[in-house]
């Protein structure tokens, strides 16, 4: 039988258990592998810390900022949860976002020499910069437009900007993303460049009835290019009214009138003369004045003549109007200078029925309308007044 071990070895044996149990755990810590973490700080498998979007543009600190600020975002952060912009007297500045995401756009042009802080809160940690805007330039470059504010028009409308200079084509995207246009309910619609100093912006087909029109040329303080900028914004709203198209057509010699798709009136007319002709095409009502003063200097075909019951469908001259003096020829022959003539009554009718913005498709006479000769928008289809654009086509 084996004697028990002496108590000096039992000593012994419990030290080196002790030891070796430290080293274990001396071990374990010392061998615990490194934690890798990703860009933003998290552990791979951990959701991303929620940051707030930064300001990209402009920096902080910036001075001579324009006056037709946004305030550029990085989208790939997400959606802000608020946004505000606020003058040295604390002030505060209304605007919203661009439905992309990429600014927010103060909903007027900002001061001229003024200093502004801006701020972006969301899930992380507020993001605040402060900026001085530019001096009050020397050359500056007016729009305008001949759509009236509040008024009800036709659903052939186009709005058109008319600009003080040309617009260089290398500045044309940059105007083109300060034109905006929304309709309740939304419709797609485009700009189309007619020349440098005239844009245009219809929708796919014509306006909905009803439809309420908001549009903001916030052009004030935007750069043109060199040492112009734009002079003010300019701001309307108007409303569609029922759709009302006026077709006539040279082969019977008539207009017919309908109203929501529903012909309400036939009305004979006589056209441009041969020599005269007038135009066909898709046209719009440009203008209505119950009497103009008519002039032509042609030698051999000079005239001078009070005309009523005016509406305006080309630059170059044709109207609907009265013509008393041709009613024997209406419904039969042309005998007009280009213009669509039709009785005292029947234009009288027409001038109480119809809006500027309505539609006048003319059929038959053998001349084809000068794109631009009037609001020619609608006689090219979508696709080719898409191309007019400085922008890639709206999304549907």
């Amino acid at each position: 039988m084996r004697a028990p071990p002496h108590p000096v070895e039992v000593t012994r044996l419990f030290a080196a258990l002790a030891a070796l149990a430290g080293a274990i755990v001396l071990t374990g810590c010392a061998t615990a592998g490194p934690t890798w973490h990703s860009a933003d700080g998290t552990v791979p498998g951990e959701q991303p810390r929620a940051v707030t979007p930064a300001i990209t543009a402009p920096s902080d600190g910036a001075t001579g900022v324009p006056t037709a600020l946004e305030l550029a975002l990085d989208a790939t952060a997400g959606a802000p949860e608020t946004v505000t912009l606020a003058d040295a007297a604390g002030k505060t500045v209304p605007g919203a976002m661009r439905a992309d995401g990429s600014a927010w756009v103060p909903a007027a042009q900002l001061a001229y020499a003024t200093s502004y802080t801006a701020t972006v809160s969301g899930p992380g940690e507020p993001r605040t910069i402060s900026f001085t805007t530019m001096k009050k330039p020397s050359k500056l470059v007016s729009v305008s437009t001949p759509i009236a504010d509040n008024k009800v028009y036709g659903v052939a409308l186009p709005i058109v900007a008319n600009f003080s200079t040309d617009v260089p084509k290398d500045r044309r995207a940059d105007v083109e993303r300060r034109l905006f246009v929304t309709s309740e309910p939304q419709q797609v619609g485009t700009w189309h460049w007619f020349s440098g100093r005239e844009v245009h912006y219809r929708p796919k087909e014509y306006w909905q009835e009803g439809t309420k029109l908001s549009v903001r040329l916030a052009t004030g303080g935007l750069s043109f290019g060199g040492t112009a900028y734009g002079s003010r914004d300019l701001t309307i709203r108007a409303t569609i009214g029922e759709k009302i198209v006026m077709t006539t057509d040279n082969a019977t010699k008539k207009m017919t009138v309908s109203r929501r798709d529903t012909v309400v009136k036939t009305i004979p007319v006589s056209l441009g003369k041969a020599s005269t002709p007038s135009s066909s095409g898709a046209l719009v009502v440009m203008t209505k004045n119950k009497q103009e003063l008519f002039v032509s200097t042609k030698p051999g075909d000079s005239y001078r003549l009070n005309v009523s019951w005016t509406q305006r469908l080309t630059w170059s001259g044709e109207y609907i109007h009265a013509a008393p003096w041709s009613v024997e020829d209406q419904g039969k022959r042309n005998v007009s200078h280009g213009c669509t003539n039709v009785s005292t009554a029947n234009a009288t009718y027409l001038f109480g029925f119809t809006h500027i913005g309505d539609p006048v498709i003319v059929k038959g006479t053998g001349h084809k309308v000068t794109w631009g000769d009037g609001w020619t928008d609608w006689d090219r289809p979508w696709e080719e007044y898409l191309k007019g654009s400085a922008l890639p086509p709206p999304a549907a």
